[in-house]
């Protein structure tokens, strides 16, 4: 297993690369009304290129665009996935996305101080890729495919850019009904890595952005699928499994594989950043 240490705020802010202005403050979630936990809004590449705004993010989610990891990348302990903070952070003139990565590694050590290593792993991953007679996606027809916020929805459809997962209960089981509009696959690769339980690699080649809709039984536990009392399930055909459903809806396959992809081992982190 290789092993490379990296201790921020040493060897990473040599570089000098970091946001002109960066407030960083832990969130208090409201227990009324509803929460958008998206991702980031702004910064390069974006319409608001010179400022990045994040709502209730964790630190997990921080390391994932520092670093662009998966979750099943990164090791650590749990508050990371669950502690959330909102960062306000004024991005340099003219920066592009890759210094925006070490501008956001050098702001983890600053605020969190942050001390980690690298590790390759083999992992056993399921690999998306294009079924043999072809995908069944569709580009999007959305007219601002890159707009950012909050999915938009209109009497329970999704009218913008956006990906939704409903899960309906029914006698058959349950069943998960995702649309996505404006998307590309890294939302469906995300959900089907969390669905198999292990990591989902994108081999399809696909770039685009697209406009898809997929049914499926969702991998849930029999014990959290919990019903008010005299509660009667409507009738239902069972929903076909992950692997049918994408093979048959959307034309893509997942084939099992191995494969050694690097891992960040988190050594230290603070919970409470250091004042702004």
């Amino acid at each position: 297993m290789l092993r490379t240490f990296l201790v921020l705020g040493t060897s990473v802010l040599a570089l000098g690369q970091t946001f002109e202005v960066a407030s960083v403050k832990p969130a208090v979630i409201p227990t009324s009304g509803g929460v958008y936990f998206g991702p980031a809004r702004g910064g390069p590449g974006t319409s608001d290129p010179e400022q990045i705004t994040w709502s209730y993010a964790t630190l997990m989610d921080m390391l994932m665009t520092a670093y662009d990891l998966k979750s099943f990348q990164i090791n650590g302990p749990s508050w990371i996935s669950s502690e959330r903070y909102n960062i306000i952070a004024k991005v340099p003139e003219k920066a592009t996305r890759e210094q925006a990565g070490v501008m956001w590694q050098n702001l983890l050590g600053e605020r969190f101080g942050i001390v980690l290593h690298r590790e390759s792993k083999d992992f056993q991953v399921q690999e998306l890729m294009v079924a043999a007679g072809g995908h069944k996606l569709k580009d999007t027809t959305i007219e601002d495919p890159n707009a950012e916020g909050p999915p938009k929805m209109q009497n329970g459809v999704l009218t913008g850019r956006g990906f939704v997962t409903m899960i309906r209960m029914g006698s058959g089981g349950p069943s998960a009904h995702t649309v996505a509009k404006a998307q590309d696959l890294a939302r469906l690769t995300a959900l089907a890595g969390r669905e198999v339980g292990r990591p989902v690699l994108d081999k399809t080649g696909l770039t685009g952005k697209y406009d898809f809709e997929l049914e499926f039984m969702p991998n849930i536990p029999a014990g959290q699928m919990l019903l008010p009392p005299g509660a009667s399930l409507p009738e239902s055909d069972p929903a076909p499994s992950l692997a049918d459903a994408l093979k048959k809806q959307l034309g893509l396959v997942l084939v099992p594989n191995k494969a050694k992809l690097d891992v960040l081992v988190i050594d230290k982190a603070e919970k409470v950043p250091t004042a702004n």
